[in-house]
Formats: structure tokens, sequence, C-alpha cells
């Protein structure tokens, strides 16, 4: 994974949960059972299929 990835972040991740509970929204990681935020950043950080698409289809616009 490139240090700079801009796509690397928890909401991005297979593991990003949203859960509401009482009326209250809040994020959890699922694999380390974390409270979270959408824009932080773990090393454990598996991307969704969709955003692996992505990451693919901007790499090789680069080339």
């Amino acid at each position: 994974m490139e240090p700079n990835n801009p796509h690397h972040c928890c909401a991005t991740c297979v593991h990003f949960r949203v859960e509401r509970e009482q009326g209250k929204v809040g994020y959890r990681c699922s694999r380390l059972t974390y409270e979270t935020r959408p824009d932080y950043r773990f090393s454990c950080w598996t991307p969704t299929k969709r955003v692996k698409r992505l990451m693919e289809s901007r790499k090789n616009k680069d080339c």
C-alpha cells in the first residue's frame, strides 16, 4: 500500500460499521472492535471491492 494513498481510511474498509444506538450514530471497526471515525487510518486496512477497483483504475491511468 502506498504511504500517501488517498483512499486509505476507515470508511473504505471492509470492517467499517455504522451503528445506531439510542438515536446516536457511532462508527466501529468490527475487526479491532475499536470505536473509530470515517477518516481515521489503521495499518490493518482492507479496502472494499469497490475501492480496490477504483485504485486499480487510477493506477492504470497513471501508467
